[in-house]
């Protein structure tokens, strides 16, 4: 974060011109109120920057939201999403711009609830797909069952378990810091990945896959960054939030464990997905070990 305090001026700079208001088809003028702050979150450094926007016209216009933050063609990051709780004009919600979709218009009294909705079900699913230790997590407990019975099983204890922390987080209610979530998630992956091969007693799945699906859902919930607030009035859009992730995940246990199954009756299937877990278990060890270091090492 020293670059933020080398470069405050430009970091303002760089703010208001990239995330912009705009007031009957009128762009507003940004002003920074205040030095840009380093902050913290979740544990992790975080810049605050704080921005006052003038808008002129007659009362009664519509709002638009613009965010070009961060964009692809820039290499910082990849795939941006900008989550922007409003409250305008007496009109309050939150939206998810992206880079397709990098504009929100704001109509006074009009209700948003449905495209909210909508949104957060895109970016749950989104957030599985994207979150490569959530889906190794998935394909370790595929590779561990051995039958329909057994995936369904595993699948709906991780769902139950990983639902009710996620609400819990999300909405304040309870606090981990990343640095203890992200290594034990790493770490989950590792212990069903090696358990599925050294291990074919059943005792052990579910306490285990409902104990680390505890994590993931920490882990889902910090992914989002909300504020307690924010939270609370966006309920309904967590619940959209939670039932995307599940909808693909569910997805990818029908795509994917027809496949383990075929590969099981090989002549060497057993070999096969023995090999699929210790390759998931090296990847996740790795992921383990760089998340330890990162969190010990200084901002």
């Amino acid at each position: 974060m020293r670059q933020l305090d080398a470069n405050r001026a430009d970091v303002a700079a760089y703010v208001s011109e990239r995330f912009q208001v705009a007031y009957d088809d009128v762009r507003c003028t940004a002003t920074p109120t205040a030095a840009p702050e380093r902050t913290e979150r979740d544990g992790r450094a975080h810049a605050l920057i704080t921005l006052g926007y003038d808008c002129e016209g007659a009362p009664g216009g519509a709002h638009a939201l613009f965010s070009a933050l961060f964009p692809d063609s820039e290499t910082f990051v990849h795939s941006t999403r900008t989550l922007v709780h409003h409250d305008l004009d007496g009109t309050e919600g939150t939206t998810v711009l992206t880079g397709e979709d990098d504009t929100h218009a704001i109509t006074p009294g009009e209700r948003h609830e449905s495209r909210q909705w909508a949104e957060f079900l895109v970016l749950g699913g989104e957030h599985l797909l994207l979150g490569l230790d959530h889906l190794l997590f998935l394909v370790a407990l595929l590779l561990a069952s051995r039958s329909v019975r057994d995936v369904v099983l595993a699948a709906t204890t991780f769902t139950a378990a990983h639902s009710v922390t996620f609400l819990l987080a999300a909405l304040g209610v309870v606090s981990v810091p990343s640095a203890v979530v992200e290594p034990i998630i790493a770490l989950s992956i590792v212990v069903v990945a090696v358990l599925g091969v050294v291990g074919r007693g059943e005792r052990w799945r579910l306490p285990v896959v409902f104990g680390f699906g505890l994590l993931h859902g920490l882990g889902f919930a910090g992914a989002l960054g909300l504020d307690e607030r924010a939270s609370w009035d966006l309920l309904g859009a967590l619940l959209a939030f939670n039932l995307g992730i599940e909808l693909v995940q569910l997805a990818l246990v029908a795509l994917l464990f027809p496949i383990v199954l075929v590969l099981r009756r090989l002549p060497r299937g057993q070999v096969v997905t023995a090999g699929a877990a210790v390759v998931v278990a090296i990847t996740a060890t790795v992921w383990l070990v760089d998340r330890l270091v990162a969190g010990v090492a200084p901002v």
